[in-house]
């Protein structure tokens, strides 16, 4: 993890997509890369993979970082980031594909192995973009998606949690309720409130036990309904136990959980 960072979230951000673009000048796809006709695309637009940095139509971004076959991710992965990672933070990349989808890339990718520099570009975007929407009032993202995007593309949700643990701030705050609601629902049916590639189970506790123990102070201080306070502590509460709470949710909760 970055050691934190005194520079103006915005700042920090604009910076680290410079330093995206100046470390992966350059990049291209393999130049025996191959890709369906029929489903992805002509030969032309797989033809400026190859060629270094020519931006991208659109429409050929979103289908290049959606291609799921390449048969080198990384090497696309490069070609790519510059642009991909100013669609992602500027709200250009389209939303209806999902934060799992759009952390995916990165995963296949796999830019945790790549050399030094160009991991390090990468991951200081990463926690860059993710302190600046902590703290943005109207991200482009929603904090609890992008949440998921950074979970998907780094394998953890540790250091994405830590980050929001140590934000003292009152929009963070803010977009800790929205999140804690958008994920109740799930949470007390000891499901992870998003579709994973990696380990459900594992980032369903962490994300659980994280939030039944950090949240709840921040929620008071903000005056959080009380049965949002409830269910954040009763998706931590083992069953049967959490069953047998006073404040479990009623029959007409559960069938509204349930459609």
């Amino acid at each position: 993890m970055p050691h934190p960072d005194a520079t103006p979230p915005r700042a920090r951000l604009d910076r680290a997509l410079e330093n995206l673009a100046l470390t992966f000048r350059g990049m291209t796809a393999r130049a025996d890369e191959v890709q369906c006709t029929c489903h992805w695309g002509g030969e032309d637009e797989l033809a400026r993979l190859k060629v270094p940095d020519v931006e991208l139509d659109p429409d050929l971004l979103r289908r290049t970082w959606t291609a799921p076959d390449w048969s080198d991710h990384g090497a696309v992965l490069r070609r790519i980031l510059p642009q991909f990672a100013r669609s992602l933070t500027d709200g250009t990349a389209p939303r209806w594909l999902g934060a799992t989808e759009a952390g995916r890339p990165f995963a296949k990718g796999d830019w945790q192995r790549w050399p030094a520099q160009q991991r390090a570009a990468v991951e200081e975007f990463l926690h860059a973009w993710w302190s600046h929407s902590l703290t943005d009032p109207a991200p482009t993202i929603p904090v609890y998606d992008l949440l998921v995007l950074l979970t998907e593309a780094s394998a953890t949700l540790t250091p994405w949690l830590t980050v929001w643990e140590t934000t003292a701030h009152d929009t963070a705050d803010r977009h800790l309720e929205e999140a804690a609601a958008h994920w109740q629902y799930d949470l007390l049916r000891d499901d992870l409130p998003w579709y994973t590639w990696h380990d459900e189970d594992t980032l369903r506790t962490e994300l659980t036990a994280w939030l039944s123990h950090h949240a709840p102070p921040r929620l008071r201080a903000r005056n959080a309904p009380e049965d949002l306070l409830h269910r954040i502590r009763l998706a931590a509460t083992p069953t049967p136990a959490r069953w047998d709470d006073p404040h479990w949710p009623d029959r007409r909760y559960d069938s509204e959980v349930d459609r």
